[in-house]
């Protein structure tokens, strides 16, 4: 009889959980000169299909390091005649906000764009 360590799983056991920071971890660890997939994924009590899947993540870009968020300076554009509060604007006029990115890019929104797709949109910009 071989002698080592028996794990008893007693009841339903769920997935694990793997927080970014750990999944990037493990692909360097496996990404290392003369590692190999299969002893990194039993080092870690893992399936090697799954470690293969995080690799290509980590490629495809989709697997990243969470990144503080950063805030930008914002320039009020100077607008003179703005109608007092007790005005009523007239419902033909567009209500728009402007966003500069880093790159130059620019994004005007129109009041009747939705937060989904908004979201969708930045997404998409960030990479």
């Amino acid at each position: 009889m071989s002698e080592g360590i028996v794990e008893v799983i007693v009841g339903r056991q769920r997935r694990r959980r793997w927080t970014v920071e750990e999944k990037l971890r493990i692909v360097a660890e496996a990404a290392e000169a003369g590692a190999r997939i299969g002893d990194v994924a039993a080092r870690h009590d893992m399936y090697p299909g799954l470690l293969f899947t995080w690799r290509r993540q980590v490629r495809e870009g989709m697997l990243t390091e969470r990144r503080a968020p950063v805030f930008l300076p914002v320039e009020m554009a100077s607008t003179p005649d703005l109608p007092r509060p007790s005005e009523q604007i007239e419902p033909s006029t567009p209500r728009r906000i402007e966003i500069e990115l880093n790159d130059g890019c620019r994004i005007k929104i129109d009041e009747g764009v939705g937060l989904a797709s908004l979201r969708r949109v930045l997404t998409a910009l960030r990479g």
